[in-house]
């Protein structure tokens, strides 16, 4: 890398060949802090370095033509001047704070060396993976050497590349200890990194599922549940010196496991020790695991048996107790028109199929992507063609409203008026006991005809958004491609919003609401009770003229 020195102050530069000519010299020494050091430098090694393009007083800044007869040293490189995010980051870990504080600790140079700053690529390079636990461990001497013990740093002088080094557990510029209480919660996504891997898992013959069962256990939902204190992968299983359950010195051989228990477990005794962490199915062919397993699966039987039996039976307790009201609702009047009816089924049959495939899409990997299968593009064009008939839907009702008598009074009945608003405050007040009697309503009431045109806004936005993400090349043609993104946004929080409103708005008033429990049959038939009728909309006057005709021929018999 080609770096612009930065400095304030205009500087003559000087030739790396005059530095060369003293520092060249392999017997060139200097004194300091007592002891003689060398001060050679390798020009066949600088050469060879990544900084080949840079001259000497691009990295030494400090140093003028006067060097070295002005006796002043020269000062350690400042690295940020060209490795600024680098740098920066490199501050916030254990090495740059002891810096800070005075300390002494790894610097950039201890890492990456001096003058002869390699690609970690390269074998001789101190950070290639095969030599990290030698530049770390001039250092951490006793952390090394347990590194080389363990299967970790076998496997890495075997060669075997996958194998975690120093900077796969702690980071490289960003260098973190683990063993503080913040951190314990993150040995098991460090370790989850190789042993969540499935191509790792696969390639050298380890369980797949080792991750996700700890995470299944008391230690791993304790913190992920935010406990410091929990055992994490390396409470059991070691930091450095990791070695397999087979070897005498590990700390999960069954000669250590009490020992390893009794660090939390004051008193653990073999039996206590002796259990499974990990296992959680038969096929590990440990006697506790086939036991639990068979209880588990007859857990689910009972489950699902008696709760379905239960469920059973109150589905047809309540079918008969619907079949029964039905029958005896005494006399009806025709709320909704067969056409009416006929739009209605269009939209909720549609909407429930664009609800259920457009969470799959969004959600894949859940129960609702489940239904559809493990193809997306069945989930795609379901979700695409019933789209279509939804806006055929919309476009039907359109119609049906500008060219019907029936439509044309339907819309003047759903317009908002001033009334709606005093019906709002005044049946507010009836709820909190303050107005001692109920509104009066027309055709429909203000939360009917919020419900109607919540349905024209959602159609028209969910199908406009809709169909801009489907056709996003011919969008893109006039428009940034930005705008498919805001289109994604609102389709999906319009839909969570019309999923909610219709759960909690809408089967309300026509399911649980009291005087419609257990629901409102306009729906199917197009009728009501009269008596509902003439107490939930009192002020409607083609209701009432279909009541008295109606009972015309009820009092001439």
């Amino acid at each position: 890398m080609l770096c612009v020195p930065l400095v304030a102050e205009e500087v003559s530069p000087v030739p790396s060949e005059t530095c060369l000519d003293c520092h060249g010299d392999r017997d060139l020494t200097m004194e300091r802090d007592g002891s003689e050091v060398s001060i050679f430098v390798d020009e066949a090694k600088l050469k060879a370095s990544v900084h080949r393009e840079n001259s000497c007083q691009e990295c030494h800044r400090d140093l003028t033509e006067e060097h070295p007869d002005d006796e002043i040293a020269a000062k350690p490189v400042d690295c940020a001047g060209c490795h600024e995010d680098a740098s920066r980051t490199f501050g916030t870990s254990v090495h740059g704070r002891a810096l800070r504080r005075g300390e002494e600790a790894a610097s950039c140079k201890d890492c990456h060396g001096g003058h002869e700053v390699l690609p970690p690529q390269l074998p001789q390079s101190p950070l290639h993976y095969s030599r990290q636990a030698e530049t770390c461990g001039e250092c951490h001497e006793a952390e090394a050497a347990d590194v080389a013990a363990s299967v970790h740093g076998k496997a890495t002088a075997k060669g075997t590349r996958e194998a975690p080094v120093c900077t796969d557990c702690h980071e490289e510029h960003r260098l973190h200890s683990l063993a503080g209480s913040g951190a314990m919660r993150e040995v098991g996504d460090t370790c989850g990194r190789c042993h969540e891997s499935e191509r790792i898992n696969t390639k050298f013959g380890m369980p797949g599922d080792r991750v996700k069962t700890f995470f299944e256990s008391y230690h791993g939902l304790a913190l992920k549940g935010g406990a410091a204190n929990a055992a994490n992968c390396a409470s059991c299983h070691g930091y450095h010196r990791i070695l397999p359950s087979t070897d005498p010195e590990s700390s999960i051989h069954k000669a250590n496991l009490v020992e390893t228990c009794g660090k939390c477990h004051a008193g653990a005794g073999e039996n206590f020790a002796f259990g499974t962490i990990h296992a959680t199915d038969a096929s590990h062919g440990d006697p506790g695991a086939v036991v639990n397993h068979w209880v588990r699966i007859g857990y689910l039987v009972l489950i699902f048996g008696v709760i379905g039996a239960m469920l059973l039976h109150n589905l047809m307790s309540w079918l008969r107790a619907l079949r029964d009201w039905y029958h005896k609702r005494g006399a009806t009047v025709v709320r909704m028109n067969l056409h009416q009816r006929m739009q209605h089924f269009t939209l909720v049959v549609t909407f429930v199929v664009l609800a259920v495939s457009g969470f799959a899409l969004k959600y894949p990997e859940s129960w609702i992507g489940w239904l559809f299968g493990g193809d997306e593009a069945i989930r795609r064009w379901v979700h695409r063609v019933f789209g279509v008939m939804m806006l055929g839907g919309g476009m039907w009702h359109v119609i049906y409203v500008l060219f019907t008598r029936d439509g044309r009074q339907l819309v003047r009945d759903f317009l908002p008026k001033t009334q709606d608003v005093r019906d709002v405050v005044s049946n507010l007040l009836y709820f909190v006991g303050k107005n001692p009697r109920h509104p009066r309503f027309g055709r429909f009431s203000y939360a009917e005809k919020l419900e109607y045109w919540a349905v024209v806004w959602g159609t028209v936005i969910m199908g406009v958004s809709g169909l801009m993400i489907w056709f996003k090349i011919d969008v893109t043609r006039f428009f940034p491609r930005w705008l498919i993104d805001v289109a994604i946004t609102i389709h999906f929080y319009e839909a969570i919003l019309a999923c909610l409103a219709i759960i909690v708005w809408h089967f309300y008033h026509v399911l649980f609401a009291p005087g419609t429990y257990p629901m409102n049959f306009a729906w199917w038939d197009g009728r009501v009770s009269r008596k509902w009728l003439e107490e939930e909309h009192p002020l409607d006057p083609a209701a009432h003229k279909a009541a008295e005709r109606q009972e015309k021929p009820e009092a001439a018999e």
